[in-house]
């Protein structure tokens, strides 16, 4: 959600050239894209490219155990492989939280992430980890680029779009 506020000049920069339609929502967890991908939301929709990240808020809200975080964001990739046969689908990881890289939260979604980059097929669904992006050489996260330690300010939009962009031109 935050790409149309403080990423808004990043994605200008990036991705303005693109048609692009942004579905993040602020507070987002996989059951709330599950039900929106089932009532319609990408119906009639033909995209070439589809890039998913989803499940901080799952470990964020609730604490919810990595597998079934991790088994919210493979119902979403069935769903998006059944809705839009002939998009392919950037899976991001979770993006790192917490200053240091031993926070509870990083911790619970970087296990997450080792059970969702399985979901990669090398085909239709690609996994990207920007992660590192973020992080200073000892995997600890400035503030300087996400001021709470969980949304990136524009500095980090900059280095998420950079990484992004990265991803895509696999």
């Amino acid at each position: 959600h935050g790409w149309e506020t403080e990423g808004k000049q990043a994605w200008s920069e990036y991705f303005g050239k693109y048609s692009t339609l942004n579905l993040g929502f602020s507070g987002d967890r996989t059951e709330h894209v599950i039900w929106r991908l089932r009532n319609g939301e990408v119906d009639g929709l033909s995209p070439r490219r589809v890039v998913l990240l989803i499940g901080v808020n799952n470990g964020g809200h609730r604490r919810d155990k990595p597998e079934d975080t991790a088994a919210g964001i493979e119902v979403i990739l069935n769903e998006l492989r059944t809705r839009l046969p002939d998009a392919k689908i950037l899976l991001l990881a979770i993006l790192p939280t917490g200053k240091r890289p031993d926070d509870p939260l990083r911790l619970l979604n970087e296990q997450v992430n080792r059970m969702i980059a399985r979901y990669a097929d090398k085909d239709r669904i690609v996994f990207c980890d920007i992660g590192k992006a973020f992080l200073d050489e000892n995997g600890v996260l400035s503030n300087s680029i996400m001021p709470d330690f969980l949304h990136p300010n524009d500095r980090g939009y900059r280095i998420f779009a950079e990484a992004l962009k990265a991803c895509m031109d696999r």
